[in-house]
């Protein structure tokens, strides 16, 4: 890995990155501590719906205030102080930037920004996950067209996976199960913005105090986010779901390879080549000792005898036949890695994952019985949680995809548990394709791209 001394090259031939940052929040915030000490990046400019937040992060993680003088873009590329603005298209279409970071965790302004980006041959580092699960595919084929880089973010847990899923087909082995460690239980499907600070040992005065936010936190416990990552890494990996979506098996790391393989072979999966969430407690409330609560892995297949000797040679934890084994990375560092992914788009002009198929959706799905007449309220709020699906699957049956089930109304009564189907809302079409991009975009890229993985249980092959 030479990224070190590339960066080094850049800082010392005066050639750094100029990279724009969108959101200054907590995962750009994150970036911004590490990018102050990272040779050969130039923090161009930063957009956010309120600047004072965006002067704040760069105060927050140590910049001198100085660095945030830079009155246009033009200003900021030439003193190599930061450009700060609420006008992302004006960071966007600045001369000499090379790279975006779309932070906003919005999927609406995110598929803006990507088209955006795009059109003017910038490199995108696509933190927004909602947005590249609703509509990923498309944006990455159309970046490669472009001849620009579309990445997910190092640091984060989707590309983390997809390196460690790379690292084990490029070594020669099967992956079998690939994903990430939550804290999860059955009961958490159903959490509110109200009810979901107890479960952090937070009260909700002092979430208040520090600016948290109630819906994003709520959708980290209440299963979207883990669905969300998981979509993600299958449409970027070829891996597939289950049928029935995540099941959050509880297991510690050292029992990965006798726990995420398949149910034949005395394990919990439903196929080889799954993507699966596991938990860091058990369903009688216990947390488990050596959990991976904030980590990823990777579970394998010995492809011949000489190689399950070998996993006995060296040591590697096996299950009861010696066949599969696992690799697993206990943390994620989030917004403090990325530095990883700009460097890479900018300088060799690769991605630390992207998204390659249609082949994993995130639907609606109710928390509760919901009437006729309520208002679906989206990602971590009262009404929906996010689950996932084969995506095949989920257009069959006209799922609402969680990306877009905000503001909608139900014309119809949902179950609790239910998914939230279109013929449940009120007729949207001709409102959201004229006011909203991510539907258009969505709907383009149901009619261009068709899903590759109806079928559960036949693993993709791409990486």
């Amino acid at each position: 890995m030479n990224l070190h001394q590339l960066l080094l090259a850049r800082a010392e031939n005066d050639q750094p990155i100029h990279v724009a940052l969108i959101g200054a929040g907590k995962f750009g915030s994150m970036f911004l501590a590490q990018a102050r000490h990272t040779p050969g990046i130039h923090i161009l400019g930063i957009a956010d719906l309120s600047v004072d937040r965006a002067r704040a992060a760069m105060r927050a993680t140590g910049w001198p205030e100085e660095q945030t003088s830079a009155t246009s873009p033009a200003k900021a590329l030439a003193t190599g102080a930061t450009f700060l603005t609420d006008d992302a298209g004006l960071l966007i279409n600045a001369g000499g930037l090379e790279v975006i970071i779309e932070a906003t965790g919005d999927p609406e302004a995110g598929i803006r920004h990507a088209l955006a980006a795009i059109d003017r041959g910038r490199h995108i580092i696509m933190v927004n996950v909602e947005a590249d699960v609703l509509a990923g595919p498309l944006l990455a084929d159309k970046a490669r067209q472009a001849g620009i880089v579309y990445s997910m973010a190092y640091g984060d847990q989707p590309a983390l996976i997809c390196e460690q899923v790379d690292w084990a087909r490029t070594a020669g082995f099967e992956v079998v199960a690939a994903g990430k460690g939550t804290l999860y239980m059955p009961e958490f499907h159903a959490l509110t913005p109200e009810t979901v600070w107890g479960h952090y040992g937070i009260s909700p005065e002092r979430a208040k105090e520090s600016g948290l936010n109630p819906k994003m936190f709520n959708s980290f416990l209440d299963g979207t986010k883990s669905g969300i990552e998981m979509a993600a890494v299958a449409n970027a990996t070829g891996l597939t779901p289950a049928p029935g979506g995540l099941t959050f098996p509880p297991c510690p790391a050292d029992e990965l390879a006798a726990t995420l393989i398949p149910e034949v072979d005395g394990g919990t999966l439903h196929h080889k080549g799954q993507v699966e969430v596991i938990s860091s407690r058990g369903r009688d409330g216990k947390d488990l000792i050596g959990d991976l609560r904030w980590g990823v892995y990777v579970t394998f297949e010995a492809p011949s005898d000489y190689v399950e000797r070998c996993f006995a040679d060296y040591g590697l934890i096996t299950d009861a036949s010696g066949r599969y084994s696992a690799l697993w990375r206990p943390y994620h560092l989030i917004g403090l890695e990325l530095g990883i992914s700009v460097a890479k788009a900018a300088i060799k002009n690769e991605a630390t994952g992207t998204a390659r198929d249609f082949i994993a959706d995130v639907v609606a799905t109710a928390k509760r019985d919901l009437a006729a007449g309520e208002i679906l309220d989206g990602e971590g709020g009262y009404t929906v949680w996010g689950r996932l699906m084969v995506a095949g699957d989920s257009l069959t049956i006209g799922a609402v995809p969680i990306g877009l089930a905000h503001g909608l109304t139900l014309k119809t009564s949902v179950k609790k548990g239910a998914v939230v189907q279109w013929s449940d809302v009120d007729d949207v079409t001709d409102s959201m394709a004229g006011n909203s991009v991510a539907f258009a975009v969505r709907r383009e890229m149901e009619m261009a791209m068709a899903p590759i993985a109806s079928h559960p249980g036949q693993t993709q092959t791409a990486s």
